[in-house]
């Protein structure tokens, strides 16, 4: 049967008809489904394909509130057009920058929110947080209480930016109540709206994420995917590469410089993924994946979308190999 009570924790509706759909437990007392139960206390991670379709209903809906939205992404994983969501909101909105705690601390804040702002998109502030180590939370707090024009405030973003970490940072700091929301490393873990009651003066209301359908985390093995996303500060990886030289990042990628003077190539991206320089000609491994070629600007970036990115400092003509749904871009070098 199905009935009119959510799931506390993805908040789709809960049903004990079909095993196979979202929402699906075998008591209705519960307040999780068995899909947020198993991934709480095993684990034990399932993936739900949700179409974005979907979750641009809710976030055109959001649209025609005027209430605040942050809109939250990930430091290490920036979404390619942040401008992009203003497509579907004209609501006032504060962008949320997260995972402040695995980039190196030598980054400044003010470096990083300076380029954000040469972007020249209209956010009434941006923020640098930590959910996971409650870093600025309070500052996070306080700009909310300072543009909310209402008790509502949504909070949107792509997949895996850290929606539902962050809140249930927010409702163990200021309220009474147990952090609930579902949290793992998979795509579409919120599935639908979730309200919580923060205070008398704050609503938050938890969205789905957009699926970003260029990230990497859609390709990967759930193993490997524990090792893409960085659980701490990461360090930086530099190479010296002349023409010639090969990159073999894990098993899933490969860099081959094709064409430039002695250049440094350092790497954004989680500890636990292992580099090798190889030889371009003598080595072959990887080399049956799609290969894409680009011309490196002077300091630019060679971005892997949910993956980190490759600082490059000087011109240079590299071939990449990577499964060919992942998507790769370039941009000025954040750092």
């Amino acid at each position: 049967m199905k009935s009119n009570k959510y799931c506390l924790g993805c908040g789709v509706l809960l049903q004990d008809e079909n095993m196979l759909q979202d929402g699906y437990t075998t008591n209705m007392d519960n307040d999780i489904c068995q899909r947020c139960f198993r991934m709480k206390n095993y684990g034990e991670y399932e993936i739900s394909t949700k179409s974005n379709d979907e979750y641009l209903k809710i976030l055109k809906a959001v649209g025609k509130t005027k209430d605040l939205v942050l809109y939250l992404t990930d430091l290490l994983n920036l979404d390619r057009d942040l401008a992009h969501i203003k497509t579907y909101l004209n609501n006032p909105m504060i962008l949320v920058l997260n995972k402040r705690d695995v980039l190196p601390k030598s980054v400044r804040d003010d470096k990083i929110i300076e380029y954000i702002k040469d972007l020249g998109i209209n956010f009434i502030d941006i923020v640098i947080i930590s959910a996971n180590k409650n870093y600025n939370i309070d500052l996070l707090l306080k700009k909310i209480k300072l543009n909310q024009p209402s008790k509502k405030c949504y909070v949107v973003g792509h997949t895996n930016a850290g929606k539902s970490t962050l809140i249930n940072k927010l409702i163990k700091n200021y309220s009474n109540q147990e952090a609930t929301l579902t949290i793992s490393p998979l795509p579409s873990t919120t599935l639908n709206k979730i309200e919580i009651v923060l205070s008398d003066y704050l609503t938050l209301v938890d969205t789905p994420g957009l699926v970003d359908h260029g990230n990497i985390s859609n390709y990967v093995s759930t193993e490997l995917l524990k090792k893409i996303h960085p659980k701490k500060e990461i360090k930086p990886k530099t190479y010296q590469l002349k023409k010639g030289q090969s990159l073999l990042i894990g098993d899933f990628m490969r860099i081959d410089y094709i064409e430039g003077a002695r250049n440094s190539f350092t790497f954004y991206l989680s500890n636990d993924i292992k580099i090798k320089r190889v030889n371009l000609d003598k080595n072959m491994t990887l080399k049956n994946i799609a290969k894409r070629t680009y011309d490196i600007k002077y300091h630019e970036d060679l971005v892997v979308n949910g993956l980190g990115w490759v600082k490059i400092v000087d011109k240079a003509t590299i071939d990449v190999f990577l499964d060919k749904d992942i998507e790769v871009f370039t941009r000025k070098s954040l750092i």
